[in-house]
């Protein structure tokens, strides 16, 4: 059985950082792209960042929505089966429920959720100005 779990939400002032975790089991971790997906109340869910798997491209690249560029950094421990997504000068605008998901395709970082397999059930960020 296939589970990711996120961890690391919470309210935080404007500004402020945190860092959030996903712990995957039931895959063989290395081999997936791992990717954030995030969304807000009334909005899509959309892309914010991906770490590559092993075995395709370069192990450990990355790739950003612009607006989180310089902000985010996606990295992954494959020895404890995670990806992190830490999170620098938070904004009111980066409030949303935070989601993390592996992709097996073999194709490059993609920023299309139906590409990915499987899904965590989500982990609050909430930004106050």
């Amino acid at each position: 059985q296939v589970q990711l779990v996120e961890s690391g939400g919470g309210v935080v002032q404007a500004g402020g950082s945190l860092r959030l975790s996903c712990v995957a089991s039931g895959i063989a971790f290395s081999n997936y792209h791992m990717g954030w997906f995030r969304q807000a109340p009334g909005k899509e869910r959309e892309f914010v960042a991906a770490v590559s798997g092993s075995g395709v491209g370069s192990d450990g690249s990355t790739d950003y929505t612009h607006s989180v560029q310089g902000r985010f950094t996606a990295s992954r421990d494959n020895a404890k089966n995670t990806v992190y997504l830490q999170m620098n000068s938070l904004k009111p605008e980066d409030t949303a429920v935070y989601y993390c998901a592996a992709d097996s395709n073999g194709a490059g970082l993609s920023h299309w959720g139906p590409l990915y397999d499987y899904w965590g059930q989500g982990t609050q960020v909430t930004v106050s100005s």
